[in-house]
């Protein structure tokens, strides 16, 4: 058929009923929690601008504060543990313990209870795996996402950064050198639409998250520097700390060739959902 026939013909189809178009489908948005913020520390150390904006996200340091150290090698832990003590030298007067490795406890509403009026929750170092098979699908990750809905904060350093992602990497048990683990490759999804990187370029991961956007091109990728944190309220991430976070979009591989991310340092911010670094204030 001759190429001037074809348009007019489809066009009594369309109008007939006899073809349909459908509509390109579009990717899926990243988006920030819908209530409360999130602190997500790259790994190291914390300078105090990090704890002061924890703090506040809190409502204070006299805020209920649930330390989860679950991604740690350790069967059990105590009120010693890193964690809590770190809380108590940077001036918090009210930290609670949580830890289980089994997902029936973690699933009672007896271990739950301490979070059910909880201001702020923060995950330690560790392998991010541990997290997950502990938490996933149970009663304390649902209570995890109610501190958010109530307005409190989310923190967390090392894995406790990655697990805050919806896409896990580095969840392997046989090593944190493997990127995408089928079988841990679920975060608790405080971010919607990502993965997040830590330690970045202390340990020179500066190219690991590519071959996770290129698998999973829908995902932003978000990689952290240590002694450094992404503050996110709503879909507004600002950094802050020492160092810089790398956003990783596929959809800047045409002007920014391989690498295809965007550098922020501390005091910029970027919007998750455009994907798009803001204005300075």
């Amino acid at each position: 058929m001759k190429r001037r026939f074809l348009f007019p013909l489809l066009a009594v189809l369309l109008l007939q009923g006899c073809v349909t178009i459908k509509p390109l489908a579009k990717q899926p948005k990243t988006l920030g929690p819908a209530n409360g913020s999130l602190v997500i520390v790259g790994g190291g150390g914390m300078p105090k601008v990090i704890f002061d904006r924890f703090f506040e996200a809190a409502g204070g340091r006299d805020a209920k504060i649930v330390v989860v150290p679950t991604a740690g090698s350790d069967v059990d832990y105590d009120e010693s543990t890193s964690s809590v003590k770190m809380f108590k030298r940077a001036g918090a007067t009210n930290v609670h313990l949580l830890h289980t490795h089994d997902p029936k406890v973690a699933d009672s509403d007896e271990f739950v209870a301490v979070l059910s009026d909880a201001k702020a929750v923060w995950f330690g170092g560790g392998r991010q795996w541990r997290l997950a098979d502990a938490y996933l699908g149970t009663k304390t990750e649902a209570a995890f996402h109610d501190v958010l809905k109530r307005c409190g904060v989310i923190g967390g350093s090392s894995a406790g950064a990655t697990i805050q992602a919806s896409y896990l990497v580095r969840g392997a048990p046989e090593g944190n050198h493997i990127m995408m683990a089928p079988g841990h490759e679920r975060g608790f999804g405080y971010i919607r639409n990502c993965a997040i990187d830590q330690h970045l370029l202390a340990r020179k991961r500066e190219n690991d998250m590519l071959p996770v956007i290129r698998k999973h091109p829908h995902l932003l990728g978000i990689g952290i520097d240590e002694s450094t944190a992404l503050f996110v309220r709503g879909n507004t991430a600002e950094v802050i700390g020492k160092s810089k976070v790398l956003f990783y979009d596929i959809a800047l591989e045409k002007t920014v060739g391989e690498k295809f991310y965007t550098t922020l340092d501390p005091g910029e911010r970027y919007d998750l959902k455009s994907r798009r670094k803001l204005p300075a204030k």
